[in-house]
């Protein structure tokens, strides 16, 4: 059995009406997830604006994160930064929050050599020296994580546990987990056929708002009911073709102000808040498939 399994969101970072971290909220809408039955939460990654924060807002959101959840589920910190010292203050940071793990992006902007990304991980796991996963995200790095460069990571970082796989080749799945990876599936879409190949579980923003519909996945496949499993996927991806029309982070922030009944706050600039009109349609579009107000009860000191 993997360490890492099951469903992790990609947490969103609420904002207050002035555009900064609203701790209020983060920590509700954590709560709210854990009560739906998730197994952990991919912190501060893409859903969660982490690039349009500063690192202390980040080193904020770490803090938050393994205080609120107590060792109650895994919390995956993204550390990812663009330069190496940078991520691996982030990194050590973390580890000393509390958090179970950590992730980070290769270097991006400036086309790395291999062996400058092994160097790169080597030093940030270290740093930290908890479990390190790997985000793969090439459509916004630039830089893909093969199985053949997997491989040298593998064999130059002893922290490396695992990755997030956002890359459009769904066959490295199986190759990812022949490798003795936890294979987190960053297409929430796709975390029923990933887990047929191999996945360990999925992380991505869509669950934030829905999480019910994938917990659901993962207990009907694992108790061996793949037709209520694939009734559930079914489910989820209409909220994800939400989420691809309108984008992510408006979305996911209307989605999740509607439901808890809490200000939730637009995303950061330069991304644009939805209009009146667009919230209202998805808002609208998401009760009609059961995506609607809940109550959420406080967790206890």
């Amino acid at each position: 059995m993997a360490d890492f399994e099951g469903i992790l969101p990609a947490i969103i970072t609420p904002m207050d009406s002035d555009g900064n971290l609203n701790e209020a909220a983060f920590r509700e809408v954590m709560e709210f997830n854990i009560q739906a039955g998730v197994t952990g939460f991919w912190v501060a990654g893409g859903t969660g604006e982490s690039v349009l924060l500063d690192d202390e807002e980040n080193m904020r959101i770490a803090d938050i994160a393994a205080d609120q959840n107590r060792g109650r589920v895994n919390n995956i910190m993204h550390v990812g930064a663009a330069t190496t010292k940078r991520a691996a203050a982030l990194a050590e940071h973390a580890a000393e929050a509390g958090v179970e793990a950590i992730c980070c992006v290769p270097p991006f902007f400036y086309r790395q050599t291999d062996e400058a990304i092994v160097q790169h991980y080597k030093t940030v796991g270290a740093a930290a020296n908890v479990p390190l996963f790997v985000y793969n995200l090439p459509s916004a790095t630039g830089v893909e994580i093969t199985p053949e460069l997997m491989q040298k990571i593998q064999d130059g970082v002893p922290q490396l546990k695992g990755l997030k796989h956002s890359a459009m080749n769904q066959g490295n799945v199986r190759a990812f987990a022949e490798m003795g990876l936890d294979v987190l599936i960053g297409n929430s879409m796709l975390m029923l056929p990933a887990m047929i190949n191999g996945a360990t579980g999925c992380v991505d923003g869509p669950p934030n708002a829905a999480p019910e519909f994938w917990v659901e996945i993962w207990r009907a496949y694992q108790a061996g009911d793949i037709d209520a499993a694939k009734a559930a996927q079914s489910q989820g991806s209409k909220v994800t073709d939400i989420v691809r029309e309108f984008g992510m982070h408006g979305v996911l922030k209307a989605l999740l102000t509607e439901r808890l009944g809490i200000d939730c706050g637009d995303p950061r600039l330069p991304t644009l808040p939805l209009t009146p009109q667009q919230r209202e349609e998805v808002i609208s579009r998401a009760a009609a498939i059961g995506v609607g107000r809940v109550a959420v009860a406080q967790s206890d000191d």
